[in-house]
Formats: structure tokens, sequence, C-alpha cells
């Protein structure tokens, strides 16, 4: 690959003004995206292509170690705390693609002993030896779109797999070594009812999952279901499935740690706690974005070019863009990760995230607080109950 990084587009926004050296910086993880699925959702906005009969596994992980290059000096000499192959469906490359591109990694940036590995993978893709392949790589945990165990469900949403091969995915999940896997579902479904949407939690935790992940379906822009949108349940009957979704998951050890993450004791997501805690990651692939921390107080969102074509095109750069947020960005920054979290974060972590006093926040916080949408509570960030219902609400006391 001989991508020119000097080719990539000028950072976008003016200058920032000075800001203190960060006290520290923040750990890092890495994010991989591979773009292809084996068709596109109707309802999914992610950078996701539907993949051609062969995939061009050598070339795409030629081109993520190239753009890990690139993007090194902003490693700082720290190690990765974790790393999340997300897509697409990344479970279409093989265990052999991937264990090349994970020694490359390694070989670049080192793990810390306890890294945290996980892998998007769909139910139509999974295969006993290529998943016990995986596990032997040091991947140790799954996430597994599911979605609905119905097949009238699946079938409005486009999905490739049936119900029982949903049931079986977690079956072989567990026979490959895979003792720490997330399954990801979905509720307020095209003409769903209340009963449909809990018998598809109650057979999700019959799984035994460590982590589930629970949310709205919504309808996003550039999408079939934006265009051509389905009936989608009622509003009270989407409130009566969210309340009565979270006292079933709460009643089987499930607790609520984000607005749709719900996970079993000391099993929550680490990768997903450090992007809701203004951690840093690397982002590489088509379309992936990252957000970096530098010693000297710079902080930078970055997006990689979005499609495969171009990204596997060595005369083009793999940067689509980068922005260094500034002074008046960060509180809003900050907090549209951290208020998600159920418990919030400790305070001071404002601080040694943004290098930004604490007492910016004063005036914002006041008013947040006598909305009843923040919690009085001098230690701590966080969003009351309601406040996590209306966090667009919430966040608009923090925007300059």
């Amino acid at each position: 690959m001989n991508h020119d990084p000097a080719a990539s587009p000028l950072i976008l926004g003016g200058a920032q003004a000075p800001r203190p050296a960060l006290p520290q910086l923040p750990p890092l993880a890495l994010y991989i995206h591979i773009p292809w699925c084996v068709r596109k959702c109707p309802y999914c906005d992610f950078n996701s292509h539907a993949a051609s009969p062969t995939l061009p596994e050598e070339e795409y992980v030629d081109a993520l170690l190239a753009d890990l290059d690139q993007d090194l000096p902003a490693a700082h000499g720290r190690e990765l705390s974790s790393i999340f192959f997300g897509g697409g469906t990344p479970s279409l490359f093989s265990a052999q693609a991937l264990g090349r591109l994970l020694a490359g990694v390694q070989q670049r940036i080192p793990f810390a002993s306890d890294i945290e590995i996980t892998l998007e993978a769909n139910p139509g893709t999974f295969e006993q030896e290529k998943f016990t392949a995986y596990r032997a790589l040091g991947i140790n945990r799954l996430s597994i779109g599911i979605q609905s165990f119905q097949e009238q469900k699946l079938e409005a949403l486009g999905r490739i797999h049936s119900g029982a091969e949903a049931v079986r995915a977690a079956d072989m999940a567990r026979q490959a070594g895979f003792d720490n896997f997330n399954l990801d579902l979905m509720h307020g479904l095209p003409d769903q009812s209340l009963e449909d949407a809990l018998g598809d939690l109650r057979q999700a935790i019959a799984m035994k999952p460590t982590h589930l992940s629970w949310y709205q379906l919504t309808l996003e822009p550039n999408t079939v279901f934006w265009s051509q949108p389905p009936t989608l349940p009622e509003d009270d009957i989407l409130w009566d499935i969210q309340e009565a979704g979270q006292a079933l998951l709460a009643e089987h050890g499930y607790a609520q740690y984000e607005v749709s993450a719900y996970a079993q004791p000391d099993r929550a997501a680490r990768h997903n706690l450090n992007y809701w805690s203004f951690g840093d990651f690397i982002g590489i692939g088509a379309g992936a974005h990252g957000k970096l921390s530098h010693p000297d107080g710079r902080i930078l969102r970055t997006w990689k070019t979005r499609l495969p074509k171009d990204y596997l095109n060595p005369a083009k750069p793999f940067k689509a863009g980068e922005k260094a947020l500034d002074n008046d960005e960060l509180p809003f920054e900050f907090l549209m990760n951290a208020l998600r979290l159920t418990d919030g974060v400790d305070a001071a972590l404002f601080a040694q995230r943004t290098g930004l006093e604490l007492a910016s926040l004063a005036e914002g916080r006041r008013q947040a607080e006598q909305s009843g949408l923040l919690q009085v509570e001098p230690s701590r960030l966080a969003a009351t109950p309601r406040g996590q219902l209306f966090l667009n609400d919430l966040l608009q006391y923090f925007l300059i």
C-alpha cells in the first residue's frame, strides 16, 4: 500500500485556543472496521456493503496495517486495553486473516495483559471450526447480532438467520471456548406487541449471555426503512416494553450500566466503557472513526475513507478528515458520552480527559440540576433517571 498520508485532507475548523497539557493520557483502544455483510439490512445505517462471493481479505489486512502505521504516533507509547472488530460482519473473515492482522497489530502496539478483544458476529455466519480458531487467536469476547428470535420479525428486519440458528449460535460460542459474549437484541420492531418483545428477551436471557445490548429500533436516514417506513408500535406500547423489559433484566441479574447495555457482575464491555468515559481509540478500516488525545492538550476526532474500493486504492489516502475539538466543544463532547452511563463518572475525570477546569461546567450543572435532569452530587457527573430518558434535553445545558 502506497497511501500518502500527506495527501490527507486538512484539519477542519479553525485553530483552537491553547489548553493546558493533559495530566495523563487516557487509556487507548483500537477499533477495526470490516465493512462487508452477506446483505444490507433495511434498518442499518452503519458503513456496511453487500459482500461479493470472494472477499479481498489479504488486501484489506495489508491496508489495515498500513492505516495503523500512519496512526502509530498517536499511541504515545500506550498499550492497547481493548480491540473491537465491528462491521459489517467481521466473522465473514477467516481466522487466518484475522490472525495475521492481530499479529501485525501486536508487533506495532503492545497488548495489555488482560486485553479484551471483541468480534461482532451474526448467527448466519457461525461455523464451529472457525469460531474455535477465533478463540485460539486470543479473541475472548463475541457480540452476536440476534435482533429477534421470531421468524416474522427477522424477515421484516432483513436478517439472514432463523430463530433456531440464533439459539444455536450461543451454544456454538460456548463450545468454541467463549465464556464472555453479548447478544444484540432490538425492541419496538414492526407490529411488535409487549408479549412479542418480552418473549424475545426471555429467550435471550435463557441463553445465559454475560451481556445484553437491548435497544429500540429507530428509523435512520439513508436506510430503506427511512424511505419505506414500517408500522412501528405506538408510544404507549414502547414505554410498556421498556419498563417491563428493564424489570425482567434486573430480575435475572443483568444490571443496566448504560442506556442500552446490561451486564452480569464484572462483565460490562470494557471497550465501550472506555468510549463512554472519553478514553482514546484509534479507528482503522473503511469509514472507521477515532478519538485521540495528545500530551500538549490537543484532542482530535478522525475518520477514514468510507468506501471499501477507495480505502483499498493506493492512490487515495486512508484518512478522510480530522477535527481538533475546541475548548467550547469539549463539555458537550465529554458529557454526551459520560452521561449515557447509568452511574455517570467521577467529576474529576472531566479535567483529566479534557484539560479544562471542572468549574467551567458550573453554570450548566446548576441549570441541569434545577431541571431535575442531573443528579445533585458534587463528586459525580450523573444523569437522574429522568435525565437518562431525556438525554438530549440534558445535554443542551452544556452547549456553548
